[in-house]
């Protein structure tokens, strides 16, 4: 088409609004499902997954991932309205969906028909419709039924499977796998783990041609499952942050987007969100989402966070951020300190002096029903040993005075009441004794990746703190495997202390609990 006609193209369009919309909605996968369902609310999240899914649908992308927690609508792109779009624009286009069970898929092969059988989607594809009759096996003509559906006088078709299904001699252009597994039982099952690859790599990719796409979503349930297995399989995974990591992928890689239930670690381009700010909230609020946390912390990591690897192993996914200058995390608010003091035998005292800052970004919080700023505790020095009281008395007061710390939080359990009355008069600072009773693992798990986004180490804390950068980095979700958590539970006492109910005003205000003076 030259200049002239493409003018005249235009100028036909703008002169008919209803055609521009239509002519937007055959170009962007976004539009066409706001076309083709016009209550279809959109969340931030989705624009990008639907933008995603369109430069998968136009080729820009040939092999994506996408991790998303249960009940966020990702079949609804993936399984429904993606396939319906391709065949529109390539109604010669061979598409497999494969699910955990035949049942499934051919749920998603009945949607794909209703959508295509509508008087809307004749009006933006018209090359695009099926046989009207149910045909099943019928020579020479145009299959429709709950397997597979076959485009009248083309040759694209939409082939729906269940995990272990055939695919014998069948071409495949497009491979879209919606949920392999069932649930925590098949998920965390060997055999079925075994038993899904097998079929993934002897089935469906020997179904593949060197143009063909493949679109992988589904919720995560272990480490080992499909999604872990690719990345064992020393095939290039690429996590992207933003739009430009989707330029200029290399043959043959994966590009993934994770998108976790509440948010960690900093804000994205893709993932604007601040740490703690959950992906729906009007639909899954994040209070909604930590009483699912609370229930079951590795189930959680794995379902809503996409993170099986952290629930099986390492407590902290993300390395601890650090600081240089302190004032490019917020506001000041207060100068606080954390004692856990040892116990008899081998136990570890753990002491640490944090100033809390006020960032200028906000997130919602669900239990107040308001937007608040982001609080966060800025590592300034620590103390973790084995040292007698005899000792920690003398040094634990003098890092919390050196710090200019004006609160010092010192649990009471075992020795901490005793430890508070001794050192109280070396001290500049208020003590605050409180009983810990709560238990121990269920809070750590529970807050691990709040205390990961929220608590910040001052630049070269590596070196500075050898043992504690060691333990943190290393600790192990199994806790049994643990000799030690001392530091996991302080840092832990400084996010529920200090983070967790946002208030962002001073001590001297009386908001943080009854002083003692001196």
């Amino acid at each position: 088409m030259d200049k002239e006609q493409l003018l005249k193209m235009y100028a036909a369009l703008k002169n008919n609004p209803g055609e521009l919309v239509k002519a937007a909605s055959r170009n962007r996968l976004i539009n066409f499902a706001r076309y083709m369902q016009p209550d279809l609310a959109l969340e931030p999240f989705h624009v990008v997954y639907y933008t995603l899914l369109d430069k998968f649908a136009h080729g820009e992308i040939k092999k994506m991932i996408v991790q998303m927690p249960p009940q966020h609508g990702k079949s609804e792109g993936s399984s429904r309205k993606l396939p319906s779009f391709m065949l529109g624009l390539d109604p010669d286009k061979k598409i497999c969906i494969g699910s955990y069970a035949a049942t499934i898929a051919r749920d998603f092969n009945r949607d794909v028909q209703r959508i295509i059988d509508t008087p809307r989607y004749r009006e933006l594809f018209p090359e695009t419709y099926l046989n009207g009759s149910n045909v099943v096996t019928m020579a020479n003509t145009y299959l429709r039924n709950s397997d597979v559906i076959e485009m009248v006088g083309r040759k694209g078709l939409l082939r729906v499977v269940g995990r272990g299904g055939s695919l014998t001699s069948k071409t495949v252009d497009v491979s879209i796998l919606d949920d392999v597994y069932k649930d925590y039982a098949e998920g965390n099952s060997p055999i079925v783990r075994n038993a899904a690859w097998k079929w993934y790599t002897t089935v469906v990719r020997t179904r593949l041609h060197n143009d063909s796409q493949e679109l992988i979503v589904f919720t995560r349930w272990h480490d080992d499952d499909l999604i872990g297995r690719i990345e064992k399989s020393g095939e290039t995974v690429i996590d992207i942050k933003s739009w430009d990591d989707v330029k200029n992928i290399p043959a043959g890689a994966w590009v993934r987007i994770n998108f976790e239930g509440l948010k960690t670690g900093e804000p994205t381009e893709i993932d604007p969100r601040e740490p703690g700010a959950a992906l729906w909230d009007r639909r899954h609020s994040r209070a909604k989402l930590e009483g699912q946390r609370a229930l079951d912390p590795v189930q959680f990591q794995c379902l809503y966070q996409g993170n099986p690897g952290n629930a099986e192993g390492k407590l902290y996914r993300n390395p601890f951020r650090t600081y240089v200058d302190k004032s490019e995390w917020g506001t000041y608010v207060r100068s606080g300190n954390y004692t856990d003091v040892a116990d008899e035998g081998d136990d570890f005292t753990f002491s640490a002096c944090y100033d809390v800052y006020k960032s200028g970004n906000e997130a919602w919080n669900e239990q107040k029903k308001r937007f608040e700023p982001i609080l966060y505790a800025l590592i300034t020095d620590m103390v973790f040993t084995q040292e007698n009281t005899e000792i920690t008395a003398v040094t634990v007061p003098e890092m919390i005075n050196r710090c200019g710390t004006q609160k010092a939080w010192i649990e009471s359990n075992n020795g901490g009441s005793g430890f508070e009355k001794v050192i109280r008069k070396k001290l500049k600072a208020v003590t605050e004794p409180f009983y810990q009773g709560a238990n121990k693992e269920s809070r750590i798990i529970t807050n691990s990746a709040m205390v990961n986004a929220q608590i910040i180490m001052p630049i070269g804390w590596e070196q500075r703190f050898p043992k504690i950068y060691e333990h943190l980095t290393g600790f192990l979700r199994d806790f049994p495997a643990n000799a030690h958590d001392d530091p996991e539970d302080g840092l832990t006492g400084i996010y529920e202390k200090e983070l967790a109910d946002g208030d962002t005003r001073p001590y001297s205000q009386a908001t943080r609990g009854v002083k003692r003076r001196n």
